[in-house]
């Protein structure tokens, strides 16, 4: 019998990045400390906790999803898309005009910033400023180069 404070480990499959992976984990651990502790996949970043800044945002079946309050047994069988996993080279359009429209400065929001513009784009491939502005809005940037984040987004909508 296990005491009310006892969690089981379960084991949980998912995909992601295109590859099945298994990984046990008590059920309410979130997909951050997954990706991150279990997968090894850093690019993913812990901000708040509190799903509030997007540092932590990853695609779950194409949608936008804060990973930091999404617990990793929710998303089994869906499939999970990280930063990593938005180009085999890094050569997505949106991560080459992040480069070339110089928004990151200290980077730690930008993989969240990339992968909530990304769920845009796939969705609205010519997206007006407007549009940009409203997607990106709960995204936090700690250094503050929202206008950069925003040409960056027009100048890959352009490109894609």
């Amino acid at each position: 019998m296990l005491l009310p404070y006892e969690w089981r480990m379960i084991l949980t499959n998912l995909t992601v990045n295109g590859k099945s992976v298994s990984f046990n984990a008590e059920p309410n651990t979130p997909l951050l400390w997954v990706l991150r502790d279990e997968l090894n996949m850093t690019g993913t970043k812990f901000g708040c906790g509190l799903a509030q800044c997007g540092a932590c945002t990853v695609h779950v079946d194409g949608e936008p999803v804060r990973s930091c309050v999404t617990p990793a047994s929710s998303v089994a069988g869906k499939k999970i898309t990280t930063i990593e996993g938005l180009s085999a080279k890094g050569d997505h359009p949106l991560q080459k005009a992040w480069i070339i429209e110089q928004a990151p400065q200290c980077g730690y929001c930008q993989s969240g910033q990339i992968m909530q513009a990304a769920a845009l784009l796939a969705k609205n491939k010519s997206p007006t400023r407007a549009q940009i502005v409203e997607h990106m809005a709960g995204n936090i940037c700690r250094c503050g180069t929202y206008n950069q984040i925003i040409a960056a987004v027009e100048r890959a909508a352009k490109t894609a």
